[in-house]
Parts: structure tokens; C-alpha cells; sequence
């Protein structure tokens, strides 16, 4: 496509100039020549209609002497180019399709493909007479490129005059889409202090015309940049790739954090008079990078710390850092460079604030030092860009003071052994256990307590610290362990607060020979003769080499049955064998003496007594007399033992038993004691025959309300007496409750009186005259037949009255014994 570029005149002579192409592959080259000049004025006879294309069908075949022969077809339908959003008029004609037998014949044409009868159809029609082929509306090349039609020649009756020909109808690409990127806002970083030509980010744009042709053929420029500083030209874009690049140095995260630019996409090759573009956004953020290194805000910090305490901060250290914050390049990292060779100090870094805490992780003594002069440095995680000029690091001094505060009194050694020999009397002084205060810039004095004597055989000097015996030191004491024992004392101080120190005193005890031996075991058996068996004994001594064995084993002399009737032999140091010495001794327990002696300096002797059974034995030494067995074997102990845990085993059955009728009489007793409303003996009566109603009026209901002039039955008449009115006869003698009972007597009084009512054949219910307390006038009581109840009773579940004793059951067998 050649357009003009700019305004200029045109003479009459032709103008000539040549245009050159050339094969990007193969370097092939072209060139044509094209000639420009005037159009001529149009006038209406020099107006002529153009010329339409026809397109002939082929001829198929020729006769040849006699035979038909196929034509080779030396020519190829060109397509048709027809260019896109072409405004008309339409039907626009594009070609005649005529056969040459239509001279002969009466032909049909017609056109099949998309665009034609298939989807999308109707763009394309053809005259079917004249074969004239036309466009229906305008064409899209981005919707549909090509079209492949085929054209086809039918004679009247609908059968084939020609082979069906094809016809390719091309859509000529026009500039009709601006390009397009893929996304509005590019991001893209870049690290501060980039060198010139450092790649940054790529930006793409798409076009929707023909990526061959001009009219897709896209560049790319920066059309503006924001911030301008420090140069407005820091990035340049490749106008094919659209990738954008440093031009300029001086990119600094600490002055510009952040570039926007408006990149434009053109096409047409850029062309800016021809071409559409349109623009996006890229914004280029600049990294950080350790250019600056931390710097203290103050070359010295002061801190205090009371001393002996750990884990506290002493100091704050605070820094500056321009880069990023929270990034490697900005964290710093703090280190004790001098003034702390024992290492009591560490500095850690708070991640929030960047700031170094100067903490103590050693105690310190302040009689020791009571100043710190720290040389501390701080540095980054990362290490200095390269180029930069600034040093890596920056140090500071720490100065750290220690305060003096009161601390514990300390015994030395802790603890302190001592050796004594057991026995010592009280009074005796044993050693001087003082402690030392290790404030030496205070005037403090120390006093002693005694804080853990578990035999109570010491005490201390609360002044000096001597330590005297108040009892006498015994190693056999349980209260020894291993020969050693412990004794705690404290020791306190007057300051302020006062503070008090712990130490332990080991006495560690020297046997003597301050226990005499005994007989193991106290108990042994043996048969009535010397064969088969005999005793083994040992002898137990408290005290310790050289004051234990050997040992001596022999028998008294007096009484002289017991040398008579047994003989011992030492079969060891530490055994000996006692054996009977005549043939046969009757069975029973015998307490033989033997005298035990052991080798201490000067010995100690003992009579221990050896408690033998003695009892009947078979063949193979064993005990066969069961009785004296048992009754040998057991104690006065232990059969006093049993007989209690029998006497306490009867006392708690008996207990259970009277605990178990007590509550039966309880349970008896609640049942009676009922609320004198719900008591039916008072308005619940049986009666042999129904009365008759509001007409039953015989008795006198004014002795109601004077019950103590009611006739005695024996001088009522007979004549008004009814038939179920209660019987005479004699009297059942119930219970006197006494004028003031024991709240623990009712229930029994009350049991007793249950009984004999129960008893008693003419106790009420019964259908006569009942006496009950007076209780005032005022009230006239009517007739009983009139009284209804709110409800007919039906549903209601009488089967507990079966509960209630022997006088209602009768009322359990009318009322809760079903419909019947």
C-alpha cells in the first residue's frame, strides 16, 4: 500500500519512482516501478461501467476420431480479493460464472461452500440465469479470512453440464483494529544502583489484523516517565519486543521508590499518521539493596543492673538504617566486640524496631566488678553492595553499672564432714560451722539457727557458730545413714531485706563396740531326736567390724539341763549348730539361753534366748504333730488379736440387725402418720346396704355438735338402732400413751395401736353415729346422701388402697378390681 505522506503538487508529466523489497531469509531482492499521474476529470461519456470477470467452465472432453478424450486444463481460477468492511452498494458483483454450452442449452448456476448454503450463509449469492456471483453485505477478515465456494452448471432438468469448479474468495486485511494490550498495568521491579542496559520487564501488545501485513506489524515507545529525576530518559523500550531497559545509572530506592510509565503500541510499523496505537501502563518499582549500612544514633549508652540477676535488659541500643525495612539489608545484627571476656552480656535484636537489647545472661558480682565498658558494633544480615563507600559496620560503647544489693550468707564448705566417734556425752563440743557474707562493702552481722536435726542431738551458738551435742550420738540410729549424719543449719543476716544461707554439717560416726550380739533366729523347731535334723543359728550385731563377728557360741551352766539336754558347735565365725545331746526329749517349747560373744576391744557378751519347739517328726524330719503345731505357733499376740477382730465382726452383725428392724418400724410409722384431711377413717364408711338418699334422716345430726351428751349404747333404745349400727360388745383395751412420751416411743405407740384396732371386730367403719372432738357451733351439718363429686372417679387407680392395711381391702376389691 503506498500512501502520501505529505501535501505536494503534481505536474502533468508522470511522476516515477521505484519501491524495493527484499527476502528477509534468502536476501532475494525486487524491485518494480511505478508511475504516478493525474487522474483525469470524469465526464458521462468517458464514465463506462467496469467489466465484469467472467470465469468459464472448463471444457471436459473433445471428440477425437471418434473417442472422447479429457482436456487437460492448463489454466488455474485465480481467487478473488476483496477487501474488508467494503461499503457497497450490495449486492456488489464480484464475477460471471458462464459455461459455453449455455449457447445450446438452458443452463442453471448456483454456489455451495460457507458462506453460500452452509453457515454462515447468505454472504455470497449467484444469479442462477446469468451466472452473475455477488457480495451480500460487508466482509470481517478478523471473523473469516477465506472463503472456498464451489460453482456449479445444471441444465433445466437438474442434471450436471459441468464439472463443479472452485472459487476462492480472499478478505483483503484494512487497518480496522488498534492494538491491544494484555494487561493495562505492568508491574516490574528493578534493583537500585542497575547498571545501564539492566533488562527490566517485558510489555506485550496484540493486534487483531493480519500479523504479515502492515496493518498488525505493532511498535512500541515510551511516550511518557514519572518521576523525571534524576533523568527523565531512565528507561528505554525495544520498539519491536517491546522490552524496556536501563539508559541511565542513578536509580536510588532511598530518593525514588517507584517509576510509572505510559508505554504506546503502534501499528502500521509505528507509522504515525497511518498507524492506530494505543497505550498502558508500567510501573517499575526499585528494589532494595544494601547500600547503607546501620549507624548508631549515639556513641555511648548508659545502662544499670543490679547484680547476681539475669535475663535483664541493660540497655537499649538504637540505629538508623535507610534501606528497606523488615529486609535483610535493613535487619541489623549486633555483636560485643570488647570489655566482656567472661561473657555476661548478649545483645539481641529486637525484630520490630531493629534495636539491640543489651541483656545480662551471667550473674555479676559487684565485689567483683562493678563496671562494664561494652564496645559493641552493629552490622546487616547481608553484606554491603559492592561500590559502596560507606564502612560495613558502625560500633558504639556500652557503659553498664552494677549496683550492690544485699546477697545470702554462704557456709564454707557446704557441706562439712566431720568424724566423731558415737557415744559422745552431752555437752561436748563438736566443730565450729560459720558463715561467710559475701557483701564486704556492708556492716552486716550473721546470726545461726539450727533448721533440720532430725534426732535432736545438736544445737549451735547463734553468735559463733559453734555447734555442741545435747544427746548422745548414736551410729545405730535409724536416723544414720551409710555412718553419716546430716544436720542443716542457717545462717541470717540484719540487712535490708535481711537474707539467710543454708549449710549442711555431716558427722560421719565411728563405731564402738556398744551393742552385744543376739541369736537369730529367736525362734526355731527341731524333732524329739537327735536324727534326723538339727538348728542353725547366726548372731545379729548392730555394731560394725571389728566390734561384730566372729563370735563365740556357748551354753550356760546354769540350769544345768540346758548343758544336759543340748550341745552347740561353731561351725563359722558367724554359725553355729545347736543339737539335742540326749536321745529323746519329750515335744513342747523349750527357751534355751546361749551365750553369744563378739570381738570387740574390749568383747561384749550376751545370753540371748533361742525359743525351740520341739515336736514329733516323720522319716524325712518334719513336724507331724498338727495340734502343738499351731498352738506353738501361735503367740498370746496373735490369738489376742484374732479374738478381737471376732468380737468386732459380732458387734457390727448385731448393729446391722437392730439398724434393719429400726427402719422397718420407720417405714411403718410413716405409713400412719398421714395428714388428718387425707385420713378416710373419717369420711369413708362401709355400709351393708345402700341408704335412701336425701329421705335417710332417723338420726339426730345436733349430737354432732355435742358430742358429750350422746346416750351411752347401753340405754339407747332398741327400737331406733339400725341394723348396720356399730355392735355391743366388749371393749378392746387399747394402748395409754403416756402424758410425756420419748419422741422414740410414738412409733411403737402408734404400731401397738394399729395392731389392736385391726383386732377389734367392732372398730369403725360401720354405719352409725361416730363421735368426734367438739369443735365449736356455727356449722349445721346436712346431709351426707347430698354430697357429689366434681369427678366420676373412673380413671382413677385405686389398687393402693391394697397398701393401706386388712380394713381397706374391702374397698381395694370393689374400686381397683377392674370394670367387673
Amino acid at each position: 500500500m503506498v500512501y502520501a505522506v505529505r501535501s505536494f503538487p503534481l505536474s502533468s508529466e508522470h511522476a516515477k519512482f521505484l519501491i524495493y523489497a527484499q527476502d528477509k531469509e534468502t536476501q532475494e531482492k525486487w524491485q518494480v516501478a511505478v508511475k504516478l499521474s493525474l487522474k483525469p476529470t470524469l465526464t458521462e461519456e468517458s464514465v463506462k461501467i467496469p467489466e465484469i470477470e467472467e470465469i468459464v467452465f472448463p471444457r471436459q472432453v473433445t471428440k477425437h476420431n471418434g473417442y472422447l478424450q479429457r482436456q487437460k486444463r492448463d489454466w488455474v481460477i485465480p481467487p478473488i480479493n476483496l477487501p474488508e468492511n467494503s461499503r457497497g452498494p450490495f449486492p456488489q458483483e464480484l464475477v460471471r460464472i458462464r459455461s459455453d454450452r449455455d449457447k445450446n442449452l438452458s443452463l442453471r448456476y448456483s454456489v455451495t461452500g460457507p458462506g453460500a448454503d452452509q453457515p454462515p450463509t447468505g454472504i455470497f449469492i449467484i444469479n442462477p440465469i446469468s451466472g452473475q456471483l455477488s457480495v451480500t453485505k460487508p466482509l470481517d477478515r478478523e471473523l473469516i479470512a477465506r472463503f472456498h465456494l464451489r460453482a456449479h452448471a445444471v441444465d433445466i432438468n437438474g442434471n450436471q453440464v459441468e464439472n463443479p469448479i472452485d472459487i476462492v474468495i480472499n478478505v483483503i486485511d484494512m487497518n480496522d483494529n488498534r492494538p491491544e494490550f494484555l494487561h493495562q498495568v505492568w508491574n516490574g521491579t528493578v534493583p537500585e544502583g542497575s547498571k545501564p542496559g539492566t533488562y527490566v520487564m517485558t510489555v506485550t501488545a496484540i493486534d487483531a489484523d493480519d500479523p504479515n501485513a502492515l496493518n498488525g506489524m505493532l511498535r512500541y515507545r515510551i511516550l511518557s516517565q514519572a518521576p523525571s529525576t534524576p533523568s527523565p530518559n531512565m528507561f528505554t523500550i525495544n520498539n519491536e519486543t517491546g522490552d524496556i531497559i536501563t539508559v541511565a545509572a542513578g536509580l536510588d530506592r532511598e530518593k525514588v521508590q517507584q517509576y510509572t510509565l505510559i508505554i504506546q503500541a503502534t501499528d502500521m510499523e509505528g507509522n504515525p499518521t497511518y498507524g492506530l496505537s494505543n497505550t498502558a501502563t508500567a510501573v517499575i518499582t526499585v528494589t532494595d539493596v544494601n547500600d547503607n549500612p546501620p549507624e548508631f544514633t549515639a556513641m555511648t549508652f548508659y545502662g544499670e543492673v543490679p547484680e547476681n540477676r539475669v535475663d535483664v535488659i541493660v540497655a537499649n541500643l538504637t540505629v538508623t538504617d535507610k534501606d528497606q525495612p523488615h529486609t535483610p539489608a535493613w535487619n541489623a545484627i549486633y555483636r560485643i566486640s570488647g570489655g566482656d571476656p567472661a561473657g555476661h552480656f548478649a545483645i539481641q535484636t529486637d525484630p520490630n524496631s531493629n534495636d539491640g537489647l543489651v541483656t545480662v545472661v551471667k550473674p555479676i558480682d559487684f565485689e567483683t566488678n562493678r563496671l562494664f565498658v561494652l564496645t559493641v558494633a552493629a552490622e546487616n544480615q547481608v553484606p554491603l553492595a559492592k561500590g559502596i563507600q560507606h564502612p560495613p559496620q558502625s560500633t558504639a560503647t556500652v557503659s553498664v553499672t552494677v549496683i550492690d544489693v544485699n546477697e545470702n550468707p554462704y557456709f564454707s564448705p557446704n557441706p562439712k564432714i566431720i568424724r566423731q566417734e558415737e557415744g559422745l556425752h552431752a555437752g561436748t563440743m563438736l566443730t565450729t560451722f560459720t558463715a561467710q557474707d559475701p557483701d564486704r562493702y556492708m556492716q552486716q552481722n550473721i546470726r545461726y539457727t539450727k533448721l533440720s536435726d532430725p534426732a535432736n542431738w545438736l544445737k549451735i551458738d547463734p553468735v559463733n557458730g559453734q555447734i555442741t551435742t545435747i544427746a548422745v550420738l548414736d551410729r545405730e540410729s535409724p536416723n544414720v545413714k551409710n555412718n553419716i549424719y546430716n544436720a542443716t543449719f542457717l545462717a541470717s543476716d540484719n540487712g535490708i531485706p535481711p537474707m539467710s544461707g543454708t549449710g549442711t554439717l555431716q558427722i560421719y560416726l565411728l563405731d564402738i563396740n556398744d551393742n552385744a550380739p543376739q541369736v537369730l533366729p529367736q525362734e526355731a523347731e527341731t524333732c524329739e531326736t537327735p536324727e534326723p535334723n538339727s538348728i542353725n543359728i547366726t548372731a545379729l550385731d548392730y555394731d560394725i567390724d571389728p566390734n561384730a563377728g566372729p563370735f563365740a557360741f556357748d551354753l550356760p551352766l546354769s540350769p544345768l539341763s540346758i548343758k544336759r539336754n543340748w550341745t552347740i558347735t561353731r561351725l563359722n565365725g558367724d554359725f553355729a549348730q545347736l543339737n539335742l545331746k540326749i536321745k529323746f526329749l519329750e515335744a513342747g517349747i523349750y527357751e534355751v539361753p546361749i551365750i553369744i560373744t563378739d570381738s570387740g576391744n574390749p568383747p561384749k557378751s550376751n545370753i540371748s534366748i533361742l525359743r525351740v519347739k520341739v515336736c514329733q517328726c516323720d522319716s524325712n524330719g518334719d513336724c507331724t504333730d498338727v495340734d502343738r503345731i499351731v498352738g506353738a505357733g501361735l503367740g498370746t499376740g496373735a490369738i489376742i488379736a484374732i479374738l478381737l477382730c471376732i468380737i468386732i465382726l459380732l458387734i457390727l452383725v448385731l448393729m446391722f440387725v437392730v439398724w434393719m428392724k429400726r427402719r422397718d418400724k420407720e417405714r411403718q410409722a410413716k405409713q400412719l402418720l398421714i395428714d388428718p384431711e387425707d385420713d378416710v377413717r373419717d369420711n369413708i364408711l362401709k355400709y351393708d346396704e345402700e341408704g335412701g338418699g336425701e329421705e335417710d334422716q332417723d338420726y339426730d345430726l345436733s349430737q354432732l355438735q355435742q358430742p358429750d351428751t350422746v346416750e351411752p349404747d347401753a340405754i339407747k333404745p332398741v327400737g331406733i338402732r339400725r341394723l348396720d349400727e356399730r355392735p355391743i360388745h366388749a371393749e378392746p383395751q387399747y394402748p395409754v400413751r403416756s402424758a410425756a412420751p420419748h419422741p422414740g416411743d410414738i412409733g411403737d405407740f402408734i404400731n401397738e395401736g394399729l395392731k389392736a384396732a385391726d383386732n377389734d371386730p367392732t372398730a369403725p367403719p360401720y354405719d352409725s353415729l361416730l363421735v368426734f372432738d367438739y369443735e365449736g357451733s356455727g356449722s349445721t351439718a346436712g346431709s351426707l346422701s347430698s354430697l357429689n363429686s366434681s369427678s366420676s372417679g373412673g380413671e382413677q387407680d385405686y389398687d393402693y388402697l391394697n397398701d393401706w392395711g386388712p380394713r381397706f381391702k374391702k374397698l381395694a376389691d370393689m374400686y381397683g378390681g377392674g370394670d367387673d
